[in-house]
């Protein structure tokens, strides 16, 4: 999968992303990363892509010249139905369905805001999907950007060490993950759960299995509302005191 990050800080981006498994999976081609620095494109002394807003008001905005022929500069190289995803607080909030939608893409654009915000009119003509990270504020959309690229390039094959990984983590089937432990078997007085001891798989995933139902019930019980759940998980739910599907 081929990422491109429109952008004026692309430093931030390359050493950001370039660390752990996504390095790997650069090292090894199975994703790809281009920049694109803006202010490359402001077409003046002092590379200047911000003005003063219309109407006044504090900030200043990007300029919408600067952004689309930032934007120019690389159509020819990807798809004509390739997705350009905007990142702004009024976009939709970002969750593992729609990171799931966008590992489906070939090649993926990521433009980055920054001051006040970019000029609406190139936002109308260039951008496809805005994407949020919640009802917060950030500096700039690279850091939201970078929460995308890593989110989506751990369910591209290869990228993860065993393909199967992402899929018992959370929010994967709209439950939260299980609890994990490592050695040594008595840390403080707290030791691991016997179950993860005995050997028995059967036993283990039901356990994991449970334990990801309460902690989805009690963390986050609106995800079961999304949740395929069994016979058996209903019942365990109804045990710690689940009241319905409406929760």
């Amino acid at each position: 999968m081929n990422f491109y990050v429109l952008t004026l800080f692309p430093d931030m981006i390359f050493d950001g992303l370039n660390h752990s498994m996504l390095k790997r999976a650069f090292e090894k081609k199975i994703i790809s990363l281009k920049c694109v620095d803006i202010r490359d494109f402001a077409n003046n002394k002092h590379n200047q892509v911000d003005d003063y807003p219309y109407g006044g008001g504090a900030g200043m905005v990007i300029k919408p010249q600067p952004v689309f022929d930032a934007y120019e500069s690389i159509k020819k190289t990807v798809k004509n139905n390739c997705k350009v995803v905007y990142m702004t607080p009024q976009g939709k909030t970002f969750n593992q369905e729609l990171a799931f939608e966008f590992s489906r893409e070939k090649e993926l654009i990521l433009l980055c805001g920054h001051y006040e915000g970019i000029d609406e009119r190139v936002i109308d003509e260039i951008v496809t999907d805005e994407i949020s990270m919640g009802d917060f504020i950030l500096t700039g959309g690279e850091l939201a950007a970078m929460t995308v690229i890593d989110a989506v390039s751990r369910l591209i094959p290869g990228v993860l060490n065993k393909e199967q990984s992402f899929e018992t983590e959370s929010f994967s089937d709209n439950l939260l993950e299980y609890p994990q432990y490592t050695r040594p078997v008595d840390f403080h007085g707290k030791k691991v759960p016997e179950v993860l001891l005995s050997g028995h798989h059967r036993n283990v995933d039901k356990w994991r299995r449970n334990q990801s139902l309460e902690r989805t019930f009690l963390k986050r019980p609106e995800l079961l509302k999304e949740a395929v759940l069994s016979d058996m998980d209903i019942e365990f739910l109804e045990n710690i005191g689940f009241k319905g599907i409406d929760v």
